[in-house]
């Protein structure tokens, strides 16, 4: 290979511009409408969150056109096009009901919901309402994963690697259980997603250990994906620490080393047997640089009248739920709202 494959990522300038509803008014909420603002024509046109006050803040923020102190008002707005669900994990299933019930398109931020039957009920009443539904798998938008796409593609892999891990606060919510702590639905999904993707879906196995923070909230994952005798993904996830953040791909033919944070925009170096090397490379950035990627591609699907994204379809946010599930039962973390 003399070089290596441009990506096909359309100009997120070019996407249709709906007017989006926010959800929540966290973390992910401000990065979310700050690089909608600052990389495509999308409009932040209303926002709700449990109070008036922190709507109006965020509102004032964002560039907002209404602020409610409800999620009901928000999502009964008409002139909102899209929710974009983005309150803790889980709350997920419960709001996603709630604005696919009152008509609306939704994206849910990562992961879906807490449980497979969660998200298969989300699936499900966004099909029967007709509606768009995605879970807000950012990294799969890139440019890069577009590449590695293209490269994937001709590949028969045998071997996934990847961690991803950092330092919090004590007092960081990631430390709550009743906020579904731990490093599971925030930071595993995306090795997991990562692995399941590119070894084409769910594995045939999966093995799992774990060790507790200091509070006893889960604190860092060691997983195994086993695809029957073809392939394995080795990932490791925590919150007790930073890690390297890479990712590796392994075939025969080449491996793929993904640049730390391999979850956002950046780089990576093909090597193949022969010794050639090829090198892509983008501006990294974390998600301010990187979340439009995700609307742009849910702007364009909902105006063409499809109701999923390929490039995240529903199977696949539930099936990673179902390998959540295993990895859950095996290391004996509770399921967020029931009693541990």
């Amino acid at each position: 290979m003399a070089a290596l494959p441009s990506p096909r990522t359309l100009d997120p300038h070019q996407a249709p511009s709906l007017r989006w509803g926010i959800l929540g008014t966290g973390w992910i909420a401000e990065r979310f409408t700050a690089s909608l603002r600052r990389h495509t024509t999308q409009r932040i046109q209303a926002v709700g969150s449990r109070t008036k006050e922190s709507a109006d803040r965020f509102a004032a923020a964002a560039g907002a056109r209404a602020a409610y102190g409800s999620y009901e008002a928000l999502v009964a707005d008409p002139e909102v096009d899209i929710v974009y669900v983005a309150t803790p994990h889980n709350l997920h299933h419960a709001h996603a009901l709630l604005a696919i019930e009152a008509g609306n398109h939704v994206l849910v931020e990562k992961p879906l919901a807490v449980s497979a039957a969660e998200g298969s009920e989300i699936a499900a009443a966004a099909t029967e309402a007709g509606v768009f539904c995605m879970e807000a798998l950012w990294t799969l938008f890139l440019p890069k994963y577009d590449v590695l796409r293209h490269l994937l593609d001709d590949l028969r892999l045998d071997t996934v690697l990847a961690d991803l891990g950092e330092r919090f606060a004590p007092d960081h919510r990631i430390f709550r259980a009743d906020l579904a702590g731990g490093p599971l639905y925030d930071l595993a999904t995306y090795p997991l997603s990562i692995a399941m993707w590119a070894l084409g879906g769910p594995p045939q196995r999966v093995t799992a250990s774990g060790t507790p923070a200091a509070n006893g909230v889960n604190g860092q994952l060691a997983m195994t994906l086993g695809y029957a005798d073809t392939a394995v993904a080795q990932l490791h996830s925590t919150i007790l620490g930073a890690t390297p953040t890479t990712a590796a791909f392994s075939a025969p033919e080449c491996t793929i080393a993904v640049d730390g944070p391999f979850y956002q925009p950046g780089g990576f170096t093909v090597t193949w047997a022969s010794g050639q090397s090829l090198r892509y490379d983008e501006p990294a950035g974390a998600h301010l640089a990187g979340l439009h990627f995700q609307a742009a591609d849910v702007a364009r699907r909902i105006v063409a009248g499809e109701i999923e994204s390929p490039i995240r379809p529903l199977a696949d946010s539930v099936a990673l739920l179902e390998v959540m599930d295993a990895i859950r039962e095996q290391v004996g973390i509770p399921l967020p709202g029931t009693p541990s």
